[in-house]
């Protein structure tokens, strides 16, 4: 198996190709001055089931056409299969067309990729809302893989919790806390995310209901796929502090940290925001190298 790293992603499928116990294989990328991409890979392809690495964000349209132009060049060499690994799967947000005219843009990536060449996918704790399952978008295998096991030994390691509760800061989050709280042998629950509009607002601001729940002299550990703005970790951590927490500590697969969201959420009282590598920021502390490896090898 030959792991090749995108211009995204090359240290991460360094990681991979080590768990493997190999090294990466090499993959060079330069730009012309008109802005258009050079892509070469060293060595021979043919008849190897090859490993593509390439997360897509940040600036998710020029990673995705370099995607596709490895993609198209490792089928057009002879390779035997091809695996995509895009650890952040951008576009997955618009799973429907809720208005005439609308890309659903999910079904469009997903198509490019299968017609590049690709004949197996991974992504990880994507959050495809309405679809639910990555396997309903595409047409080959896929997968969605998790990273919340990494972040939960993570937290059992460095954080040392007293009597923690684990929390989905929203409903919908509550499936990564249940998979955190199984690794700390702890208790889980999800917060209610409810949009108020009042009378003058331009635009609805996020209350949490936190309901029932004990936090008093506890440690509250948030978990959840994506930390974009941070307004609703913010308030929900506002919400444990009023509660008694004793802590509140963050953890997130994919730390986009849209400006001041850092800040937002540590100014809501939380001790640590811990996220993982599928992007660089300066909270990727957890590497999903593991996840992959694992996942390669299964």
């Amino acid at each position: 198996m030959l792991i090749l790293g995108g211009s995204a992603s090359g240290s991460l499928a360094e990681k991979v190709a080590k768990e493997l116990g190999q090294e990466a294989g090499q993959l060079e990328i330069k730009r012309f001055p008109d802005g258009e991409k050079y892509l070469r890979i060293h060595g021979d392809v043919k008849d190897q089931d090859v490993v593509a690495v390439q997360s897509l964000y940040r600036t998710p349209d020029e990673y995705i056409f370099e995607l596709l132009l490895l993609i198209d060049t490792l089928r057009d060499m002879g390779a035997h299969s091809i695996t995509v690994v895009a650890p952040y799967l951008a576009y997955a947000r618009q799973d429907s067309r809720f208005y005439p005219g609308e890309a659903v843009s999910s079904a469009s990536v997903a198509r490019l990729l299968e017609a590049a060449g690709t004949t197996s996918f991974l992504t990880i704790d994507c959050h495809l809302h309405r679809l639910g399952d990555v396997a309903k978008v595409f047409k080959i295998p896929a997968r969605n893989l998790t990273a919340m096991h990494e972040l939960g030994k993570y937290a059992r390691n460095h954080f040392k919790p007293h009597n923690p509760i684990v929390i989905g800061p929203d409903e919908e989050a509550g499936q990564w806390a249940a998979v955190v709280a199984k690794e700390l042998d702890a208790e889980h629950t999800a917060f209610r995310k409810v949009r108020v509009r009042k009378e003058g607002m331009t635009a609805s601001k996020v209350e949490v209901d936190t309901g029932n729940v004990e936090l008093k002299g506890r440690d509250a550990i948030f978990a959840d796929d994506i930390i974009s703005t941070g307004g609703t970790i913010a308030e929900a951590a506002k919400a444990c502090k009023k509660k008694g927490a004793r802590r509140v500590f963050v953890l997130c697969t994919h730390p986009v940290l849209a400006d001041g969201a850092l800040d937002r959420i540590k100014k809501a009282g939380a001790v640590k925001v811990i996220g993982t590598d599928t992007m660089p920021s300066p909270i990727s502390k957890v590497s999903v190298a593991p996840v992959i490896a694992a996942a390669l090898k299964s």
